[in-house]
């Protein structure tokens, strides 16, 4: 890499922190002052720094809450993942399949948690398995929308050419088409993403034996302002890290995205 490349790469990086990163600092700094100098109660409203001891305070018990909870959503987030890409190429193949398939996904999306999270408990109990099956359910459709919508706008003339060159349609199916779409498929994995852990989150608030959701209703039994934000900093830092993760796998399998380009002075 030349010394020029790697100006760039820094020049570019930078200008992609530095923003939210002074936006956030702003926000933090401002929000200190406000709740000092207006004497605010720790119960009504916490301060950065006292969110910050609160997290330092009790941090084996908050990442051992962190840990199941993490379990749950990541091993919900896969098998959505899967399923929704297995579905979303039964729904472009079948038209059958997505007459019957697509109106229960969509209606699966309007049902409230708190409406089902009941049966849930009833059906599996305060164990971890019913935080899965609801992540699942809850993050399976967007995978499986963008995967199939993506497969229809992929040009006829990929299939075609694979096909004049003496590949089958599967073939076709599976390593062009859905190449060719994997953009929208990362996209659906995204959409997901962003809502895994807050859906075990609230699974958790509503019926379970530990996690961040057991932490949070504790928290808010006890008025314990800190403890709240402490909970939703770890939701937020761990939906950031999987959003990352997702990226990092789309440029390692697809390259970089040249569908947005910028100029030297970010425009």
């Amino acid at each position: 890499m030349s010394e020029d490349h790697a100006m760039r790469t820094l020049k570019s990086l930078f200008a992609r922190v530095a923003p939210p990163a002074v936006t956030v600092g702003g926000l933090l700094i401002v929000w200190e002052i406000a709740v000092d100098a207006g004497h605010i109660s720790q119960r009504v409203l916490a301060s950065p720094s006292q969110i910050a001891a609160s997290i330092v305070k009790t941090w084996p018990d908050l990442w051992e809450a962190t840990a199941i909870t993490t379990y749950e959503a990541i091993t919900g987030f896969l098998i959505a993942a899967v399923a929704g890409v297995l579905i979303g190429i039964g729904l472009y193949v079948s038209k059958t399949l997505y007459r019957g398939i697509y109106p229960l996904l969509a209606a699966a999306q309007t049902i409230p948690l708190i409406t089902i999270a009941p049966l849930f408990m009833i059906w599996f109990g305060f164990e971890p398995l019913g935080k899965i099956v609801i992540v699942a359910v809850f993050g399976v459709f967007p995978v499986a929308v963008q995967t199939c919508r993506g497969m229809l706008a992929v040009p006829q003339f990929y299939e075609d050419v694979a096909l004049t060159c003496g590949a089958t349609r599967a073939w076709a199916l599976w390593h062009v088409k859905l190449r060719v779409a994997a953009r929208q498929v990362f996209g659906g994995l995204r959409i997901s993403a962003a809502y895994v852990f807050g859906t075990a989150v609230t699974a958790e608030y509503l019926g379970a034996m530990n996690g961040l959701g057991i932490w949070l209703q504790a928290a808010f039994n006890s008025f314990r302002t800190p403890l709240i934000f402490s909970a939703t900093i770890m939701v937020v830092a761990l939906t950031a890290l999987l959003l990352t993760i997702i990226s990092l796998a789309e440029r390692l399998l697809l390259g970089p995205d040249d569908t947005i380009a910028f100029n030297d002075d970010g425009e």
